[in-house]
């Protein structure tokens, strides 16, 4: 594993222990490399939240394609947007940082604009309605805001199940 993908792994762990981004001290001893050799890859706090970022939309555009592929965008949408524990520490963690390095940060908010743009475009696609496309796409949004703010909409696997077989019924 290279020295970024490194750095970004021991930030993502530690933020799933601590619910908050760390500081850059404790990534680079966590990731066994010198605080410069970090800074190296991530000048600032506020790039490595970015880092981590754009770690996060990358991987949910690799999941959402090739669910995609397989007619699965739908529920692989909702599935991940019920996060388990760790990782919804780490979107609050992110949110959080997101907001005190606000300015800075202004880059990944479009690159997450034009990701959330890409994959309602794989909705739309698999359901065949722009408008219920829309509706997944904000019930996914809604369900992981609850995930963050620590009030879950219930069993995740039970609900998205539930949701699947609504939204299967709605269309034949």
């Amino acid at each position: 594993m290279d020295t970024r993908l490194r750095i970004l792994q021991a930030a993502r762990e530690l933020a799933f222990e601590r619910g908050v981004i760390p500081s850059l001290d404790a990534v680079a001893a966590a990731a066994r490399v010198s605080k410069g050799g970090l800074m190296h890859h991530f000048r600032s706090r506020a790039a490595l939240v970015d880092g981590l970022a754009r770690q996060a939309l990358d991987e949910v555009d690799a999941l959402m394609e090739a669910a995609a592929a397989e007619g699965r965008a739908a529920e692989t949408w909702l599935r991940l947007s019920v996060p388990g524990p760790d990782e919804a520490a780490l979107y609050r963690a992110m949110m959080v940082a997101f907001r005190a390095v606000e300015a800075g940060n202004q880059g990944v908010i479009e690159l997450a604009g034009a990701a959330t743009s890409r994959w309602q475009d794989l909705l739309g696609a698999e359901v065949g309605d722009p408008t219920q496309a829309l509706i997944i796409r904000l019930v996914g949004d809604g369900l992981l805001m609850n995930a963050v703010v620590g009030t879950p909409a219930g069993n995740g696997d039970a609900l998205v199940d539930a949701l699947c077989r609504s939204a299967t019924e709605g269309t034949s």
